[in-house]
């Protein structure tokens, strides 16, 4: 009958959030490692990634905050790769790791969102080699087993010594696991044997079986009492999970095959007996319900993530949402991103506990010491209730038992400056939470208004008034159309193109690196006939026109000279052969160029000579050489007020100088890993440096830093996607939001830039049909304000010069949004000249108002009453005397019920003659 009862587990449904629901802000390991590379408590979620080696973690917290964000924190652990990790389960907040460097550490954690600290509280050192494994005791407070490559170790974590260092395995270690009592150790290795340990009887194994027909990766777990479980690989290399019972270990009880190729790993919960199983670089989840009578292993459901997965991990009972059903919460580490899948049976939620789908479970309290389990002692756990009404409040820390005595020294516990908050930059509500997770506002007394209105603040966390920001082409009458021969050779470094208010210059795919000057003000079809352009003489590397001087062009060409031409007034009418002067002092092909954004002629230059050359255009002199570069300068960037300048480099480093006291950087500090490409502008009035580019897997990341700090690292970060071409970021100080994208993109990423947590917030893409070869912005006295314009670039396309308008959508356009245009810098205008900045002199641009005169502030209108569209149902009623009320409701029933004077259906048949009856 056991074979056809209903399991009440058998409708399990998983349910995968949406991409705002996950956790970003992510590096999931690439390294390979016997763990599963992710772990979880009932607060805090800790897993592998990839920065400084592998030798740190990151953690976030299990739930998101109030704002429905995580904060992802990222701390140093190790000298190498961290191999595996794993909380007490007894102490929500103290973590084991072990690494490659041949340590293991505990460490005593906080809240995600707070410093973590920079020390571990112990440090244990097996001696054995790299370490691959470790797995907190079940039911003994500070016991710790730790596998190195071949071998096993028991620890008690107060001394300094192994309680028990196993007989070691011929092969690779490759699984551990605890019996549920604590009582015996089991062990997978490469030769494809079981072992299983009773460490406080003999280092030797009191079983020893073949169970795996493959030396691939395998796994062992302890399910229930005598019954383990294995996950290997079969014969045909595809996964296979089998279930035996320890007692008689010559043939499995059953099996099941999933035929994919990843590493399983299982992970079971006892209460429920629910096996999730997921390989590593696989992106399918399966559940089955493990039972110890046929058929055993049955599926209960099997999903697709949207990402491949790294590592999984099963979050504890006590932080599940019974109130929803739900009965398991797995963490899968993906890449980019943590993704929480609930498991939830479909039942009504919400109106009762369902006590049949949550049985009492382990509690929070370890039921013995190290010393009393290594007599010989063997106590379960104490069980707790789910049940709301009776969770235990509050959180647990450890006992004493898991340190070392107050006799023997510790690690100081500084508050750690390099742990930092990394905050998604999109994020929606929170999910659901369990009871143990939620506000303390259960106590009868309600909070004040002011409380109220600072939690709903909270809650919908910080919003952009630019997040609905909509990029729109403008009419085609406005194109420039026909043009052909557009050079795709000049460098990564380069913007492809520059624009000014009048003039649009084009590098072409001609010999002899010729550039197209045309005109804003003549849109239209160009001529199939050659245009006057200007004769190079060399391929251009970079070009840009001079804010003081809209008809001056400088150009950087690849034979390390730079070039400065005058355009006539009106546009070309003829070839130009001769430029106005040329800049000579780098010795190889030059990388870009820069205007300082105050002094007028003063010209910044980088090259493949790796130096960084200041020019003064009015003389033709150069004014400094500044060095420190140790590879391919990406890019450059003046400060705000023109006294430092900040560069990106492809030796991972990014550098601030300040020209006029140093040729050698101030600051200097790490950059983004990849080596692509990268660009850098500055920020909140100079207080961060944003950062365009590639992390290890080639995917376009930006990076927040501090000017001041560099060396601390990135205060924040925010993925963008993977593609081959950089980043270019285009940055508006007037209101704080960047517009990103690369060439041969057709999305333009914006983001507003704030001064405070999460840093960047996402808005509202612009998305082309076609690729672009990139964007150049104009003056902000190009937009139109009437029409709520905070931005105009000109698009390069493959034929096609179309200006762009990035507009905020408003409702009450006939007032000017002041909130959104502040007084803008006349930054072409020179404040003083190139000679008077070096001499040591400081300007700054006058700022004039975007308001027309006929146009009134919004800060200033006057507030609209509001209009009811619609009366209220009362209004027509009042209008109808009673006895139509009656005459309606009457009609209304009758007409429902149909005339009854309409005859039967049987009145209409047609009957036979009283003579055609028979007698």
């Amino acid at each position: 009958m056991n074979r056809f009862r209903t399991s009440k587990f058998k409708n399990t449904t998983p349910k995968i959030p949406k991409k705002d629901g996950w956790v970003s802000n992510v590096r999931g390991s690439a390294f390979s490692s016997q763990g599963n590379q992710i772990k979880s408590s009932s607060s805090l979620v800790a897993f592998n990634t990839e920065q400084a080696g592998g030798g740190m973690v990151g953690l976030c917290s299990v739930d998101p905050g109030l704002d429905g964000k995580w904060t992802v924190t990222q701390i140093p652990c190790h000298a190498d790769q961290v191999t595996d990790l794993d909380f007490s389960p007894f102490d929500d907040y103290l973590l084991a790791t072990c690494s490659a460097d041949e340590t293991v550490k505990l460490w005593h954690l906080c809240e995600s969102d707070q410093d973590q600290p920079v020390n571990a509280e112990v440090s244990l050192k097996p001696g054995e080699g790299r370490l691959e494994l470790l797995i907190f005791h079940p039911t003994a407070s500070g016991l710790l087993a730790v596998g190195s490559s071949r071998g096993v170790q028991v620890w008690d974590t107060s001394r300094d010594k192994a309680l028990a260092v196993l007989e070691l395995h011929p092969d690779q270690l490759q699984g551990l696991t605890w019996k549920e009592d604590g009582s015996l150790l089991a062990s997978s290795c490469k030769d494809k044997t079981l072992r299983i340990f009773d460490p406080r009887a003999q280092l030797t194994p009191i079983q020893c079986v073949q169970c795996f027909q493959t030396n691939k990766d395998s796994r062992v777990l302890w399910v229930k009492n005598d019954y383990l479980l294995t996950a290997g690989f079969n014969r045909l290399r595809q996964q296979e999970v089998k279930l035996w019972d320890v007692r008689k270990l010559n043939s499995s009880l059953g099996s099941v095959s999933l035929g994919t190729n990843g590493m399983l790993m299982p992970l079971f919960d006892p209460d429920t007996g629910l096996l999730v199983l997921s390989g590593k670089g696989d992106s399918a989840i399966d559940c089955f319900e493990v039972t110890t009578t046929e058929p055993f292993l049955s599926q209960v459901s099997h999903c697709l993530s949207e990402a491949s997965t790294r590592g999984i991990a099963l979050v504890p009972k006590l932080a599940l949402d019974v109130s929803c059903c739900e009965v398991l919460r797995v963490m899968q580490l993906t890449d980019n991103f943590i993704i929480p899948i609930s498991y939830q049976v479909p039942r009504k939620p919400g109106l009762e506990f369902h006590s049949d789908l949550y049985p009492d479970t382990r509690g929070l309290a370890a039921a013995m010491s190290v010393s009393e389990w290594w007599k010989g002692e063997n106590k379960q756990v104490e069980r707790v209730s789910l049940h709301p009404d009776k969770r235990q409040k509050g959180k647990i820390r450890s006992g004493s038992a898991v340190f070392p005595p107050s006799g023997k020294s510790k690690e100081s516990q500084e508050p750690s400056t390099s742990s930092t908050p990394l905050s998604t930059p999109s994020s929606s509500a929170a999910p659901s939470r369990s009871p143990s997770s939620t506000s303390g506002l259960s106590s009868g007394f309600l909070p004040s208004p002011s409380q109220s209105s600072r939690s709903i603040h909270s809650m919908l966390g910080p919003s952009s008034k630019f997040r609905h920001i909509q990029g729109t082409v403008l009419h085609r009458d406005t194109h420039i159309t026909n043009l052909r021969g557009i050079s795709l050779t000049t460098p990564g470094e380069s913007d492809g193109f520059c624009a000014n208010v009048q003039h649009v210059a084009v590098p072409l795919a001609i010999a002899g690196g010729q550039i197209a000057v045309l005109e804003l003000s003549h849109p239209g079809k160009l001529p199939d006939t050659a245009l006057p352009t200007i004769q190079n003489s060399v391929n251009v590397a970079d070009l840009c026109w001079d804010p003081c001087d809209p008809h001056k062009l400088v150009v950087a060409g690849d034979d390390a000279k730079i070039r400065v031409w005058k355009v006539p007034k009106g546009g070309l009418v003829e070839t130009l052969t001769e430029p106005e002067c040329v800049l000579q002092g780098h010795t190889e092909k030059i990388y870009s160029i820069k205007f300082h954004p105050h002094a007028s002629g003063l010209l910044v230059s980088s090259s493949y000579d790796m130096t960084v050359r200041l020019w003064d255009l009015n003389t033709g002199d150069q004014l400094k050489k500044l060095s420190g570069h140790q590879d391919q300068i990406f890019g450059m960037a003046w400060s705000p007020d023109g006294k430092l300048l900040a560069t990106v480099c492809k030796d991972g480093k990014v550098r601030v100088y300040n020209p006029r006291k140093s040729s050698l950087p101030i600051q200097e500090g790490p950059g983004p890993e990849g080596q692509r490409g990268g660009r850098i502008v500055w920020a909140c009035d100079g207080q961060f440096l944003l950062v365009s580019g590639f992390d290890c897997r080639s995917e376009r990341q930006l990076y927040l830093y501090s000017p001041e700090s560099l060396a601390s690292g990135a205060l924040a970060m925010a993925s963008a996607d993977v593609s081959p071409s950089t980043l270019i970021p285009f940055y508006d100080p007037d209101t704080s939001v960047v517009f990103l994208t690369g060439k041969g993109d057709t999305r333009v990423y914006i983001f507003e830039i704030i001064s405070a947590a999460p840093y960047f917030m996402e808005c509202s893409s612009f998305q082309s049909s076609e690729p672009h070869k990139g964007l150049s912005f104009l003056p902000k006295t190009e937009c139109d304000v009437r029409d709520v314009e905070i931005a105009r670039a000109i698009r390069l396309g493959k034929t096609t010069i179309e200006p762009v308008a990035f507009q905020v959508p408003r409702v009450r356009k006939e007032f000017f949004q002041d909130d959104l245009f502040p007084k803008t810098a006349e930054w072409w205008k020179p404040a003083l000249t190139a000679a008077a900045w070096w001499s040591g002199s400081d300007g700054q641009h006058s700022k004039i108002s975007l308001q027309p005169k006929d146009m009134s502030p919004v800060s200033e209108a006057p507030k609209e009453a509001p209009v009811r569209k619609y009366l209220p149902s009362s209004v027509y009623l009042e209008e109808k005397t009673d006895e139509q009320k009656k005459e309606e409701l009457l009609s209304a029933m009758v007409a429902k019920l149909g005339n009854r004077e309409d005859p039967l259906p049987q009145e209409l048949f047609e009957g036979v003659d009283d003579n055609e009856w028979d007698d």
